[in-house]
């Protein structure tokens, strides 16, 4: 038990940081909707940016986990559909609730108690998802 208190603190690391950094603003996302701010372009623009050149080092250094195991980066399927129906479900979900999936405990925990039940929506989605996966189409 005591192994996952790290992962507990980065948590709160997390939710600290995306706190200062206003991402977790619903007036943040607003603004970004109407274009009319760069603020929240710049930090996903950096994060997709960030992870690239990571990907890429895990790719060509083959860097293991802490644990010493490969990573193994599997390449996805070929195909546009999957990523449209499942962009527009996010993009949905997001315009509804005003937050995306991490932002919603970052938000629960400052005290907006009204996400715990976007969370346990999000929560009922995951499961009903996985009881139906093997019929949908992937």
């Amino acid at each position: 038990m005591g192994k996952y208190f790290k992962f507990f603190g980065l948590g709160i690391l997390f939710g600290i940081i995306l706190t200062k950094a206003e991402v977790i603003s619903w007036y943040r996302m607003y603004e970004m909707f109407k274009f009319q701010s760069f603020h929240m372009y710049g930090v996903i623009g950096s994060a997709v940016l960030i992870g690239i050149v990571v990907i890429q080092l895990i790719k060509r250094l083959k860097i293991k986990s802490l644990s010493g195991h490969e990573i193994m980066i599997v390449p996805k399927e070929r195909g546009y559909k999957r990523y449209l129906y499942g962009g527009t479900i996010f993009g949905l979900g997001w315009a509804l609730t005003g937050a995306c999936p991490g932002p919603m405990f970052i938000l629960f925990g400052n005290g907006f108690l009204i996400m715990l039940a976007v969370i346990v929506s999000a929560a009922a989605g995951t499961f009903t998802y996985g009881l139906l996966k093997n019929k949908l189409p992937h």
